[in-house]
């Protein structure tokens, strides 16, 4: 909190401040075991009426009235990193983007518009990296356009928590009524590490394409065309992303594989995604090989650092992401346009495993 040179608390920030990081403190009433104040880190994303409302790291918007601030002060963009590799949050939105890319793309100012038959939601959500070229109001409306063309609802995939996010854009989706479907995080790791891990992963099986055996262990049933052309990224080429394919081959006579998993290598960049295991067969330490042999090939592909998605829930990934070395990064969030119902376009949507990587 801001002291000054008497002692005292002050309140430093106004509604000049609005889009920049701020800590404040406040009064509350009736807080937990008799607590009078609470502290509070975020984006300032508006001050109207006597009224803050901050965003943090997570996408939770909070209300604090005027009236109750003890202090506060503007702090710096982003927190210094202490472990994984350093990265921007543009850098990785975009490789992230390179990792799971869509079958039909369009751009709209610096904004990328993005479908691909209702698979996965990054896949058919509107990617805003900059300026759209249009007052908000009148690109937003284009967007909606754009998706019920093709029979979709219209997603904003949006990201908060570190350095050049856009906590702003959230609180303007949020006051058009845009409804917030989906948050989790992206993780970042050294890829080293990771493939240090493997023991023994002779048993692990490597090939460029999701075939019927591997697409057996995943749990996204009823895989379309689309689909498979957004998990296959396309024929590697020089300079594009490298895809692999994971597969531990089941017990004799099983239905599926015991593990699978996928990796996409791009430049310094190695991302995982659809690591899943037989429930049968968990405790084994087989996501561990999956992942150390993926990282072994990412490693002689020339990558050295590496990404992932998990959902906030999940805390068996947490804890597995964790032991390898991986930290978070950012939160992100998928916004669905307001005139769409919980349950109008939901079925474009194949079901997903919480936190495999691909909302």
């Amino acid at each position: 909190m801001e002291i000054s040179a008497a002692g005292r608390l002050e309140v430093r920030i106004t509604a000049a401040d609005v889009g920049k990081r701020v800590s404040v403190r406040s009064l509350i009433e009736h807080g937990p075991s008799g607590e009078k104040f609470s502290d509070m880190v975020g984006v300032l994303t508006s001050w109207d009426n006597g009224v803050l409302r901050i965003t943090r790291k997570s996408g939770e918007s909070v209300r604090v009235a005027e009236s109750t601030l003890v202090a506060g002060k503007v702090v710096p963009a982003a927190p210094a990193r202490r472990r994984g590799p350093a990265a921007s949050y543009e850098e990785l939105a975009r490789i992230t983007a390179r990792g799971w890319r869509p079958v039909e793309s369009e751009r709209l100012g610096e904004w990328e518009l993005r479908a691909a038959a209702g698979f996965t939601r990054r896949a058919n959500s509107v990617l805003p990296l900059g300026d759209p070229g249009l007052p908000l109001d009148d690109a937003l409306t284009a967007v909606r356009r754009w998706y019920a063309a093709r029979g979709l609802p219209a997603y904003v995939q949006t990201a908060t928590g570190a350095e050049g996010t856009q906590e702003l854009l959230c609180a303007e989706l949020e006051r058009r009524g845009w409804v917030r479907e989906v948050t989790a995080e992206l993780w970042t790791g050294a890829l080293a590490p990771v493939a240090d891990l493997g023991d023994d992963t002779s048993g692990v099986l490597l090939s460029r394409d999701a075939d019927g055996t591997w697409l057996a262990r995943y749990r996204r049933k009823g895989v379309g065309q689309a689909a498979l052309r957004v998990l296959g990224g396309g024929a590697p080429r020089p300079g594009e992303p490298s895809v692999w394919f994971a597969t531990v081959p089941g017990e004799e006579g099983a239905e599926a594989p015991a593990a699978i998993g996928r990796c996409v290598v791009d430049g310094r960049w190695a991302g995982f995604a659809a690591v899943e295991v037989d429930p049968a067969r968990r405790r084994e330490g087989l996501a561990t090989a999956v992942m150390a042999a993926l990282a072994a090939r990412a490693l002689e592909e020339g990558a050295s650092a590496a990404w992932l998605q998990v959902e906030t829930d999940n805390e068996g990934a947490r804890a597995l992401y964790g032991r390898l070395g991986f930290a978070p990064h950012h939160a992100y969030h998928h916004y669905r346009a307001p005139e769409e119902t919980a349950s109008e376009g939901s079925a474009a949507y194949s079901s997903a495993p919480v936190g495999d990587g691909t909302s």
